[in-house]
């Protein structure tokens, strides 16, 4: 009883963070309506309590709700599941299909990962002190090349996995327009590998959002090593961000 008490409590403390402020409505939806349009297909992996899926939703775009927490899926089939162009997928993302472990996060739900490195990194580091991984739940793992067969291909993917994020992009063999990642300063070297492996597929360039500013850097769209060079410089309190990355236009391929 204890322990749905406890989950329950995380799950409603995400819905009164993520919900939120019109003013971060409105900021979402303009940093979104950059990359979608309406009646594009957008795949939201990590999707969480689903304010990303509204967002997407309000742009009048297609969506696949991507999230594999038990505790989850029921707020977000209450939310979207009689939205018939909401499709929710309830599986975790990596390089292969199968079946993963889920490090969960009882009381901030939102740092739930599949990643163990995620885990030892936040140890003691600054900004996660007092996150607790209390329970693993065994869940299914599916690729973005699998999802892709399933629903088509996405205008946008916007991933949020917990410092699962390349895994997620090793199971992406093709290239989508645009997409972004999460990032954080405990994991530089994830977001390093999500890069190399978005370079590996095609012509990106980059840029980025500190937390939940919904707000690109300022100026030009930056190549592969200029935006790992600005991660680099990132002071380790500047903690976690989204890096956004759309194929270059065709005038501008080498």
């Amino acid at each position: 009883m204890l322990q749905r008490l406890r989950t329950a409590r995380g799950v409603v403390r995400s819905l009164l963070i993520y919900y939120r402020g019109r003013a971060r409505r409105e900021a979402m939806d303009r940093l979104h309506a950059r990359f979608v349009r309406p009646g594009d297909l957008v795949f939201d992996v990590g999707s969480h309590v689903g304010d990303r899926v509204a967002s997407f939703r309000r742009l009048g775009c297609r969506v696949v709700a991507i999230e594999p927490q038990p505790a989850l899926l029921p707020v977000l089939r209450l939310l979207y599941g009689r939205d018939r162009s909401v499709a929710i997928e309830p599986v975790a993302v990596g390089a292969h299909p199968g079946f993963v472990d889920l490090r969960v996060n009882v009381a901030n739900p939102t740092v739930s990962t599949a990643s163990d490195a995620f885990v030892r990194a936040a140890g003691g580091a600054v900004g996660w002190q007092g996150q607790r991984w209390e329970r693993a739940v065994r869940v299914p793992l599916a690729t973005l090349d699998g999802l892709i067969a399933r629903h088509g291909v996405p205008a946008f993917v916007k991933i949020d996995v917990e410092g699962f994020e390349a895994a997620a992009l090793a199971g992406l063999s093709r290239t989508v327009p645009a997409l972004s990642f999460e990032f954080t300063t405990i994991q530089r070297d994830v977001a390093r590998a999500c890069v190399d492996r978005l370079g590996a597929l095609g012509p990106y360039r980059f840029s980025a959002a500190l937390g939940e500013s919904q707000a690109l850097l300022p100026g030009a769209w930056r190549s592969a090593a200029a935006i790992l060079a600005w991660l680099d410089a990132l002071p380790d309190e500047a903690n976690s961000g989204d890096v956004y990355a759309a194929l270059a236009p065709p005038e501008e391929r080498t």
